[in-house]
Formats: structure tokens, sequence, C-alpha cells
């Protein structure tokens, strides 16, 4: 296995003094600024991992100007040696290829030497062609101590737009170490009822067989405390779409990672963070002023309860809600 966890997710928001109030006030989490050569970062620690909170343009998001979910960082003793283990990996899998770019894995990872990140320490980043889309960067460990207690437990997981689940299995999980948590297909249908109503004959109802109008395919793969989850089109031939201003279902959120994956490429989609109470936690952002599109949860993934806010409530970075057992 590649790392033991995820040592933090970096997000690029368009206002990051919005997002580091929602998870100061409204999560409690607590904030750690660390160094960057472009000034402090604010960091925020959650369970095993942490939120990490960049301003569009900055270097360690390689100047992204685009509001999201940036990249993941692998914690590792050492991102240098870690980077050689993954070349030792792939080279013994007899000619492995990453699927989805037709080619081998680069030598050494194919990442580039290392260099500086968060808090001065060492960083290497993964080729995207490596994996799948997905932005990897390896670093040396965060010394951040999480809150116990408060609204918000720890990070559920990491979403991924793909379009196609096997793919990132082979390699997330075939090279990369990490187990599968779980794999599941998430389907909407529409069943249309027919009635047929005579004063001679009364009423006959005729139900037609259910159609699918909307579905993803979805694979979870273990991280340390959280997972990543992959979702893919469950029907290519839908195209996306997305009801602004209607509180989501699974033909939404088919329509939200299908325009995803259209517009910019399989990657890094949204980040899930795993509550106490997830109504209570979707009504106080909602009766603070929040834009939201769900302030209720709704039925999710792994018999969850899950609800979004809008993205705007964190300067245009997709989150949602999860509330679940496990």
């Amino acid at each position: 296995m590649l790392a033991d966890h995820i040592a933090y997710v970096a997000l690029v928001s368009s206002d990051p003094a919005v997002a580091v109030n929602v998870f100061e006030r409204h999560f409690g989490l607590p904030r750690a600024d660390l160094s960057s050569a472009a000034g402090p970062v604010p960091v925020f620690a959650l369970g095993r991992s942490a939120l990490a909170v960049f301003p569009p343009g900055h270097p360690l998001v390689e100047g992204e100007a685009r509001p999201g979910v940036h990249h993941i960082a692998l914690g590792v003793d050492d991102p240098d040696a870690a980077a050689a283990r993954l070349d030792g990996a792939t080279r013994e899998a007899d000619g492995a290829r990453a699927p989805g770019n037709g080619g081998e894995i680069p030598p050494d990872g194919g990442s580039v030497a290392s260099t500086l990140g968060l808090g001065g320490l060492r960083i290497r980043r993964l080729p995207r062609e490596a994996t799948n889309g997905v932005r990897v960067l390896l670093t040396e460990r965060l010394t951040l101590t999480p809150r116990s207690g408060g609204p918000v437990e720890r990070l559920d997981h990491v979403g991924v737009a793909s379009s196609d689940v096997s793919e990132d299995e082979a390699v997330f999980s075939g090279q990369l170490g990490f187990p599968v948590e779980s794999r599941q297909t998430d389907i909407e249908v529409s069943v249309a009822m027919e009635s047929f109503t005579s004063d001679k004959y009364g009423v006959v109802y005729h139900t037609r067989h259910p159609e699918p109008v909307g579905g993803l395919r979805v694979t979870f793969i273990t991280v340390g405390d959280c997972e990543l989850e992959f979702l893919a089109n469950f029907d290519p031939r839908q195209a996306g779409h997305v009801e602004h201003g209607r509180a989501g279902t699974t033909k939404q959120d088919q329509g939200a990672i299908a325009r995803y994956v259209a517009s910019r490429g399989r990657g890094l989609h949204h980040f899930a963070v795993k509550a106490r109470n997830a109504d209570a936690l979707l009504g106080g952002m909602a009766a603070a002023g929040l834009p939201m599109i769900d302030t209720k949860s709704r039925p999710g993934s792994r018999r969850a309860s899950i609800g979004f806010p809008h993205p705007r409530a964190l300067g245009g970075v997709l989150m949602h809600v999860v509330q679940r057992d496990a």
C-alpha cells in the first residue's frame, strides 16, 4: 500500500474567507496556518486527514484558477522512497499499464523530483495520466491534532468523477494497493401508471415496467479513515442534465458527474464530511443564510443520509454532509 492515510485534501476556493467561516463556525474544526512560498494556508484537522484552503492561483495548486477539489496529499514518511516503491511495484507487474491512458506507468511513478509543500515539508507529485486524472501528491506527514466531539467526526470520502470505475479500481487498488470497501449501482426509475375509467365497467389501473432515468456505477476504495468514491455514468447514452434550484436526486447526481467529465475530464469532484446529525448541520447552515441544494438529508450511498450545500457556500467547492452508522 502506497500510504496509510490522506494527509489533506486541497481545496481551491474563490472566497477562502467564506470556506474558512464554514469550517470554523459550523463544523467546529481546529485551524492551523501552515507556511508556503506564497504565504500561510489555513488547514483544518479532520480525523486522520485535513482540509487545506487555497486561493486561486496559488503555486501549490499549480496556479489553478477554477474553484474545486484540486488534489489529495497522501501522508508518507519519505516521498522519494514511496515513489521508488511505487516504481518497483509497477515494474513487477509484468508490463502493467495505467488503464485509461493506454501507456505504461512511467519509471519512478513518473513523478517529478520532490519540492517543498505545506509547512516546509517535502512533497512529490504523481502524474495524472498514471492515476486516471486524479491529482495525487505524496507529502511528509503533517502533525495536526483533530478536535474531539463537535458536529463533524471526520472526512467521509472524496468523490471522483470517472468514466470507468473498473479502470480506477485497477489503478488505486491493483497498483497502489488500497483496499476496495464496496461497489454499488445507483438507479433512479420512473414508473408510469395508467387508469381506464368507465361509467359501466369501473376503473382499471395498469402499471408499466419501470424505466431507468438516471444512474451511477460507484466504487469505494479505502485510504486511511475515509474512502475515495469513484462515480461513473451508468448509461453513457444519457447526457448530463441538472435542474438547478431543485433538491438533489440520483438523476441529478448522474447529470453532475457526466457534465463534469465532459467539460473537465476525469478527476476530483467533491468531498464529504461525516456528521453526527446531518439534518441539524444542514439546517444550521441554511438558517445562517448559506446557499443550499438540500436543507434536509435524503437517502444516499452505503445506507447513509446525505445533503448538499450549494458550492457557493464554500466559494465554488462542492461538498456534502453524510450521516451513517459505519
